[in-house]
């Protein structure tokens, strides 16, 4: 796999992200998609699988409101990588069965390293609001 071919058709997402995040709605939409390739994929993906689940959260708390304590610039590269993600249009056709979602997994795994930070800040807000009953 050519990374360094990846990442440029990778950035020709950012500009749609850019423009994507302003709108909510449309973003909800884009996270509801990602999330259903994620399920629908999940044995596929079980490498980056708990990395996956924590963009698509930090993404959707963001697009509800509920967790606005972020950077825009995190998540217009969440949105991008979410964007590559759910796109029928990649390096390698998810269509081919065994490789098709090497390229998308290489994604999660880059935009994870380029957001980590705030993937740590958004994973202690998010364990701070589980509430222990007993």
């Amino acid at each position: 796999m050519n990374k360094h071919k990846l990442k440029r058709m990778f950035s020709s997402f950012v500009t749609k992200a850019q423009n994507l995040a302003h709108n909510k709605d449309q973003t909800q939409l884009k996270i509801r998609e990602a999330f259903d390739k994620a399920t629908t994929n999940e044995g596929a993906l079980a490498e980056v699988w708990h990395k996956l689940q924590l963009l698509l959260g930090l993404a959707k708390d963001y697009a509800n409101g509920s967790y606005l304590d972020v950077d825009r610039k995190t998540m217009v590269s969440i949105i991008a990588g979410l964007l590559y993600f759910i796109s029928p249009i990649d390096l390698i056709p998810d269509f081919l069965v065994g490789i098709g979602l090497i390229d998308d997994a290489f994604i999660i795994g880059y935009i994870y390293s380029k957001v980590a930070n705030e993937l740590v800040k958004y994973e202690a807000w998010k364990n701070k609001k589980k509430v222990i009953h007993i």
